[in-house]
């Protein structure tokens, strides 16, 4: 790994042809980045302002150490109800602003450490640790927890609660009480309506920045803040001061549990985001850089007033389409938001929240994948049950607790799958080299005598005794073979509880006459069982560098003929066996 920032690397190759799309792209993302960063902020429970502050400190920082050409960092809708959901409850009754971002400054510094951390010990593959349909459930829960907490505000009030549940009779509730205020219902459903329109029909207009400029302007003219609507008012001038966040040592304790859900997110968001932008610009993902590039990004907002940051898609998307080259866009952005806190403060004071509120519900409607539950729904209804139960999870529990199932579902998963792998017998198919599942090929031809099972796994603690009580059920099947090839080569490790039992499987088989044959095993695999010293127990002429050469020896030895499949093939009871039999072992004990 190169200890030259990418940033400098990158300003060395830059081309002066560059330079207007950048210039271009970078003016046209800060018409995004402003409104999305304060509706952001405040879905996280703290201050418009920050929004801006984080915004700025993580398009420098990862300009200067990110690895991707174009993506854009910065607070994000999917992150903001996990930050809520972890400073939230330990900011004083009654609401304290300045420790709430003291939270969220630390919570940033956390993500930061744990970033880099995993960056530098090359753990980027703990991007994979939510697979695609958990991801999915979390998202969808994720859009509709987004949804509930940003409806009161929508309607000019607000409500309490613990859960979506609680949150939406709360709601019906207070809008039954006649607490909505109409002026903001009508800037907040209308400013949805206009987003939702622009979106489809002229994708190419900044919808977010057409709506709040058209908010502003109907709440100056309408005095709408007279009129019951919030408003945002004047932001706070000038740029805070490197600022090492201090909170009491009991709360870190309590931030540590969200700042490991917030990194694994980001992450996988980021990864995600990377890989589709790369794909089209011919870059490669690189995990491990880009974890310490986002480390690096929190870093920089942690110190500065700022929270946990992550990549966007839709910032990189408009970003793109404007012609960003490098990350000099990311670069104008921050610049183009300091400009506007140092000299325009009061730009946005009469911008309404639920103006705000309309940015980040519609920002949640894109989190959504219901094209993905049902097509995990008709492709593979496991899969469409961990989505379901991930959505939930986040849905019911909340974010935290929802990403950690979400979490320990697609480990599962991944357990569930080994535990109980793919296993069949193989045959020989007509017109087709070598064997194959008779599963898929019922008139597949079989050796009197010989089973070929194959067992689509690593060998390990949890599937050994799966693994011995298919080859004792084929060796226990009528007629009875005298070989039981296992076609080894999905077997891609063998750990020492596994070497055991195939111990005892070889030592058993070998005692009712019965052989217990290896073929096609990996090197590596050949070696561990070597050192095991499990080779010479299992007697090496029993160990075949191919499934052919098995098969051959054993026909050189038997002289046994193809014959049909008799009875259909099932493995998991009896399995398929030839027509014919020359010889029978006796019982297993």
């Amino acid at each position: 790994m190169s200890l030259v920032p990418r940033g400098f690397r990158v300003m060395s190759t830059y081309r002066r042809a560059w330079l207007v799309k950048d210039l271009i792209a970078g003016v046209v993302l800060t018409t995004l980045l402003v409104p999305q960063g304060m509706a952001y902020a405040e879905l996280a429970g703290l201050p418009p302002i920050t929004g801006l502050y984080t915004s700025i400190m993580c398009l420098l920082a990862y300009a200067l150490v990110g690895p991707s050409r174009i993506l854009v960092l910065g607070p994000d809708s999917s992150l903001g109800p996990m930050i809520a959901a972890t400073i939230l409850p330990l900011v004083a009754a009654g609401g304290d602003p300045e420790r709430a971002v003291a939270l969220a400054s630390l919570l940033a510094v956390m993500v930061a450490v744990i970033m880099l951390v995993a960056g530098f010990a090359k753990l980027g593959f703990i991007a994979e640790l939510i697979s695609k349909p958990t991801m999915i459930g979390y998202m969808n829960g994720l859009a509709i927890t987004i949804l509930i907490s940003q409806l009161p505000k929508l309607f000019g009030f607000s409500v309490e609660g613990d859960g979506a549940v609680e949150k939406v009779i709360n709601f019906g509730s207070a809008l039954a009480d006649g607490q909505a205020v109409p002026a903001a219902a009508a800037v907040g459903i209308g400013g949805i309506v206009l987003v939702l329109v622009l979106q489809r029909w002229l994708p190419k207009v900044p919808a977010v920045l057409v709506m709040v400029v058209l908010a502003i302007a109907v709440s100056s003219i309408a005095n709408l803040g007279e009129r019951g609507v919030s408003v945002i008012g004047t932001l706070p001038q000038g740029f805070p001061p490197l600022t090492i966040p201090t909170v009491p040592w009991s709360d870190v304790a309590l931030l540590a549990g969200g700042a490991l859900g917030i990194a694994v997110v980001s992450l996988a968001d980021t990864i995600s985001t990377s890989t589709a932008f790369a794909e089209r610009t011919g870059q490669e993902v690189r995990g491990n850089q880009e974890m310490i590039g986002i480390g690096t990004a929190n870093l920089a907002a942690g110190l500065f007033q700022g929270f946990p940051v992550s990549t966007s898609a839709s910032r990189t998307a408009v970003a793109e389409r404007a012609g960003a080259r490098t990350q000099l866009t990311g670069v104008i952005g921050a610049v183009l938001i300091v400009v506007l806190i140092v000299a325009l403060p009061g730009l946005f004071r009469n911008l309404p929240q639920p103006a705000l509120a309309a940015v980040v519900i519609t920002a949640s409607l894109g989190l959504a994948d219901l094209p993905g539950m049902a097509r995990l729904w008709k492709q593979r209804r496991v899969e469409f049950t961990l989505a379901l139960v991930a959505f939930g999870a986040v849905a019911l529990l909340g974010v935290l607790p929802g990403i950690a199932i979400a979490v320990g579902l697609s480990i599962l998963n991944v357990f569930r799958r080994a535990w109980r792998p793919y296993q069949t017998t193989l045959g020989l198919v007509e017109d087709l080299p070598g064997y194959h599942d008779v599963r898929s090929y019922p008139s597949a031809r079989l050796l009197p005598g010989l089973v070929l099972y194959r067992f689509d796994a690593p060998l390990f603690f949890a599937n050994a005794k799966t693994f011995r009580d298919e080859v004792v059920a084929i060796a226990r099947a009528e007629p009875a073979p005298a070989w039981i090839v296992v076609a080894a080569e999905p077997i891609t490790d063998v750990d020492t509880t596994a070497a055991d039992v195939l111990f005892d499987l070889d030592h058993l088989l070998d005692s009712r006459g019965q052989s217990l044959v290896f073929a096609g095993l990996k090197d590596p695999v050949r070696r561990k069982i070597d050192g095991y010293g499990l080779t010479a127990k299992i007697e090496p002429e029993h160990l075949f560098p191919t499934v052919e050469a098995a098969v051959e020896e054993f026909r050189a030895r038997t002289h046994a003929e193809w014959t049909p499949v008799v009875p259909a093939p099932r493995v998991g009871a009896t399995p398929p066996v030839a027509a014919a039999d020359r010889s029978r072992p006796g019982d297993l004990p």
